[in-house]
């Protein structure tokens, strides 16, 4: 037998409530008394009452969504790099609990970012986050220039400052070396990231800033976050430095290739050189040998990302900036 879909009249009639009372708890509104919201509310349950989410937006002005943008290159999101999966779970998660709708976006151009700011300025989305690991990336400027609510997943580089979450790249870069150097090395060296990002500048001031603690110093090598340039770095690096006892690496992919470079020059690990990376990604407990390294909070991140996001878009001051703590994960390379 076909079943009548519910309306707002049946529920006002199931709540004991009028019809506008139904209205404004659907649309948000602040002015309902908590019985008959509580009311409402078990009706919609008890019925399986849908809201027209087009009415909504139109009376709201809020489309219950929010834009998760990634600013990179196919290549990049979907390599074995486990970041951009882990900040896409966690920001799922998040609004998922909220009862809100993620809407993900790909900016690989500036076509794609001017498209995308099409997007938010026609209101599609009631926010904006920003994955991105390049600092000095012109989107999230642009956004927050347009009024919209925007929260980006690294600190700007530059002179103009947004809401962040981030992570405690310098001293978990710090914490790598200081372990290292007390195990008693003393050659260590780094393979550092791209220096216009801030994941890579930070965690070559960790390691610089560690290294002078100590009263030691080290060479250092540039990649490009992928096993290739793990590999070339180190290559490098043995010319400079031939006696060196110890690596940093900025991180886990690169590590990889500077394993494969160790094992390829006769070097031990960790017996002639010991390592440590950073990311904690699932292929650092598959090496041989398991990878110590750094682990950052890769889900909390998203999480944080939706929860600060949510909480601008509600109107509500958040804090300009939120550093989430690193670990450093011991396993058999150092």
């Amino acid at each position: 037998m076909h079943r009548t879909r519910p309306t707002l009249e049946s529920v006002a009639l199931h709540a004991g409530v009028s019809r506008a009372t139904v209205s404004r708890v659907v649309n948000g509104s602040t002015r309902v008394g908590e019985d008959a919201r509580e009311a409402v509310q078990r009706a919609i349950r008890e019925l399986g009452y849908v809201p027209n989410q087009a009415a909504r937006s139109l009376v709201t002005q809020r489309t219950d969504s929010f834009a998760l943008v990634l600013p990179e290159e196919p290549g990049r999101v979907f390599s074995d790099d486990q970041f951009f999966p882990g900040v896409v779970r966690g920001v799922s998660q998040r609004l998922g609990e909220a009862d809100k709708q993620l809407v993900l976006m790909m900016a690989r151009s500036s076509a794609g970012r001017e498209r995308i700011e099409r997007f938010a300025l026609g209101r599609h989305v009631d926010g904006v986050m920003v994955a991105s690991v390049h600092g000095a990336d012109p989107l999230p400027v642009g956004l927050a220039r347009m009024g919209i609510p925007v929260v980006s997943n690294e600190r700007l580089l530059g002179p103009v400052s947004l809401p962040y979450v981030g992570v405690d790249n310098a001293g978990g870069a710090a914490a790598a070396v200081r372990h290292l150097a007390h195990s008693g090395r003393t050659g260590i060296a780094t393979v550092a990231g791209p220096q216009d990002m801030v994941a890579g500048i930070d965690r070559l001031a960790g390691y610089r800033a560690a290294l002078a603690e100590a009263r030691l110093s080290g060479a250092v090598a540039f990649g490009d976050f992928t096993q290739e340039s793990g590999v070339v770095a180190m290559r490098e690096l043995l010319r400079e430095d031939p006696g060196l006892d110890a690596v940093f690496v900025a991180s886990d992919l690169m590590a990889v290739g500077v394993l494969r470079a160790l094992r390829q020059a006769g070097r031990r690990v960790p017996d002639d050189v010991a390592l440590v990376g950073f990311d904690d990604i699932e292929t650092a407990r598959y090496t041989e040998p398991p990878l110590t390294t750094v682990r950052q909070p890769i889900t909390q991140i998203g999480r944080q990302l939706a929860h600060q996001l949510l909480r601008l878009a509600s109107g509500e001051q958040i804090e300009p900036s939120l550093v989430l703590p690193t670990e450093l994960v011991l396993r058999e390379t150092a």
